[in-house]
């Protein structure tokens, strides 16, 4: 995203490869969105370093020296150069960003615009019968996260589901989900503006109302493809703390999860005041949690075919036109990488011919589980081959590599079968005895 300016005055915001116009209320927000000086480091309370909470200080280092996406020269840092590192503080004063991570209860409520969540949850007849409040500023974000979900009764209950002879049991809510939801309103929320963010639950759908806009750049037709990190130091500190993606993938991760459980994909408005995500309860099609689960242990499927697989086993067709539309891509041409291995593996299936394109699950594929294409070794994550390797030894121990070679799939290369046999016998996983023709493997 770019803006730039003409020379009568006029402002133009730049997404990818369109422009727009930016008027009105939203140069006030450019202004206020500007990375110059972003709300995160700004020390205008001048809170000393030495005033924060010890407990929370403590608790949030240790996390981020244990966290596998922090640098080992970072963590090599002093405790007081880690703050500096995360704009936690400047000098000897906290930063907002500190003071909201780190402060004293006194010193975050001095904010103003320290979140506060508010859980409602109504009756079908849109009566309140029950709140739930955190407003008294003793928490962190991170803790935030945490409380809400461990605080909320409702988010334990689960229903069962038919599974054949057997019953499938399946949370209300997903805890992925609810959590992204929670982080993404905390990171992305301007922390310039006051409003409470709001948890409805209602007895078919659960809301998340977050005050403010979305940021400069994305919208609700964009939000699955347009990256803006509005408070770019406190998505550093929640991605480090593996809070969340960086990248912005949590708006992505709540499709796949819902659509993988046979849910509707989320609702996403903008009104003048506030952005809203709602989640549905209701499982439209059951079979489809079998079917997504299958087909990903048969194909491992990215991120991207899980998603418009669940889109596709949900609906009896979609056009090209329509598929492209609820993934918010600009053409049907942009589909191509979405769908190719799908149809390749014959888990989708289309008729007619460009934009008229309608693209299906099989109903008999979908009920059967019964995949006729093979399966794809050949691009087996490592710990999937691992797990794969421990699983065959563990069943015939005292077994060469050829022989494990043969039952795991001969689709994988040779080398590098060994060399993940190499690495499970150095981290202690296998046992090799023998050398040479002669070597055997076990488990230890």
């Amino acid at each position: 995203m770019a803006v730039a300016s003409t020379t009568d005055g006029r402002y133009f915001l730049r997404v990818a490869d369109q422009s727009k116009p930016v008027t009105g209320d939203d140069v006030m927000r450019l202004a206020s969105e500007r990375s110059a000086l972003p709300w995160e480091t700004q020390i205008t309370l001048h809170v000393p370093r030495a005033e924060s909470d010890a407990v929370k200080r403590d608790k949030l280092l240790a996390a981020l020296r244990v966290s596998d996406r922090v640098k080992a020269s970072v963590k090599e840092k002093s405790d007081d150069e880690l703050l500096d590192h995360y704009q936690l503080a400047q000098g000897q004063v906290l930063t907002h960003l500190g003071v909201l991570c780190l402060g004293r209860q006194h010193h975050r409520a001095q904010l103003t615009t320290a979140p506060v969540i508010q859980f409602i949850k109504y009756d079908e007849h849109g009566q309140k019968v029950n709140k739930l409040v955190w407003d008294d500023h003793t928490q962190s974000p991170m803790e935030l996260i945490e409380a809400v979900w461990l605080e909320v009764p409702d988010f334990r209950e689960r229903y069962e589901l038919p599974d054949g002879l057997y019953r499938q049991n399946m949370p209300a809510f997903d805890e992925i989900v609810v959590r992204e939801l929670l982080v993404n309103a905390l990171v992305h929320r301007p922390y310039t503006q006051r409003g409470d963010i709001f948890l409805n639950l209602h007895p078919d759908r659960l809301e998340m109302v977050n005050p403010g806009l979305l940021p400069l750049g994305v919208t609700p037709q964009n939000v699955l493809h347009t990256t803006v990190r509005r408070n770019e130091h406190m998505a550093r500190l929640f991605h480090d703390l593996k809070l969340m993606e960086r990248e912005g993938s949590g708006f992505d991760k709540i499709f796949e999860v819902l659509l993988s459980q046979g849910r509707p994909a989320p609702e996403l408005i903008e009104t003048h005041d506030r952005v809203q995500v709602t989640v549905r309860r209701r499982i439209l099609k059951p079979e489809v949690i079998d079917f997504i689960a299958k087909a990903d242990q048969t194909y491992q499927l990215t991120q991207r075919e899980r998603i418009v697989l669940g889109l596709l086993a949900q609906h009896d067709a979609l056009t090209a036109r329509e598929l492209a539309g609820t993934l918010e891509l600009p053409s049907v041409e942009a589909l191509q990488p979405w769908l190719k291995r799908l149809l390749d593996w014959n888990l989708v299936q289309s008729t007619g011919r460009t934009q008229a394109t309608r693209y299906f699950v099989d109903p008999g594929l979908l009920r059967s589980l019964n995949f006729a294409a093979g399966t794809t070794l050949k691009r087996i994550e490592p710990h999937r081959l691992s797990a794969l390797i421990i699983e065959d030894v563990g069943r015939y121990p005292g077994t060469r590599i050829g022989d494990i070679h043969q039952r795991v799939g001969l689709e994988i290369p040779r080398s590098r079968l060994r060399r993940a046999v190499e690495q499970l016998v150095k981290d202690g996983g296998l046992l090799q005895e023998g050398v040479r023709s002669g070597t055997r493997y076990r488990l230890p």
